[in-house]
């Protein structure tokens, strides 16, 4: 059956000291760059774990970050698959947020009396002023799962399609929170659940289906095409 590929863009400046990234472009650090381009024969080819003739469709982020991680991945134009730049899969929108460290964010909510549970704040719970809310997630990341599961039941149900046909994989190039949320939805779970996992830049996680189409599991959790 059909999988999705979801791949956290490689390090940044500020993914690496902690600073909520949403809207801000910024580029892959010389380090990150090296680690996705290190990743990439590890990661991609024919029998690997992003193998071009079975991904259909690619989603990539309209962030430069994710942009930059999926040309580095497949260096090859002629090994690319097929792509669409998808808003949907963009990051969470910091707002009021962005570029700051979690701990300033604590402070202002605090001298605001918006500070909650025993952090002074959950993103999961109390979203971004000036940025989305949680349901605003949920609403987008359940588009994305919703037009996934529509493409591999298309393709699944292909009356063409012969029985040892190889594709209907999907992949999308996107970010961290934003694949926690999807991870979370794609599992049936509430958004706070994408808490509980940590996805690493550069690394692949792996959606995929349990004894038929209605049953959503995960297949793989940070996958490393890089040495630790």
């Amino acid at each position: 059956m059909p999988k999705v590929y979801c791949v956290r863009h490689g390090p940044t400046e500020w993914s690496l000291n902690g600073r909520h990234t949403g809207t801000t472009e910024l580029p892959l650090t010389p380090g990150g760059e090296l680690i996705v381009s290190n990743s990439s024969p590890r990661l991609v080819g024919p029998g690997k774990i992003l193998d071009p003739a079975t991904i259909s469709i690619a989603f990539v982020s309209p962030r430069l970050r994710a942009q930059r991680t999926f040309e580095l991945l497949f260096p090859s134009q002629d090994s690319r698959p097929n792509t669409e730049v998808k808003e949907d899969i963009r990051e969470w929108t910091y707002g009021d947020y962005e570029g700051l460290w979690k701990h300033q964010v604590v402070e202002i909510r605090k001298e605001k009396g918006l500070d909650s549970g025993k952090d002074g704040w959950d993103i999961w719970v109390d979203g971004c002023e000036g940025g989305e809310s949680p349901e605003e997630l949920v609403i987008r990341a359940d588009r994305v799962v919703d037009q996934i599961k529509s493409l591999h039941r298309a393709w699944m149900e292909d009356p063409c399609r012969k029985e040892d046909d190889v594709g209907g994989d999907v992949l999308l190039v996107t970010h961290g929170h934003f694949s926690r949320c999807f991870v979370a939805r794609w599992l049936g779970l509430p958004l706070p659940m994408g808490g509980l996992f940590v996805v690493d830049t550069g690394s692949v996680t792996v959606g995929q289906y349990y004894h038929g189409l209605d049953r959503t599991v995960l297949g793989g959790l940070n996958i490393s095409g890089h040495d630790a």
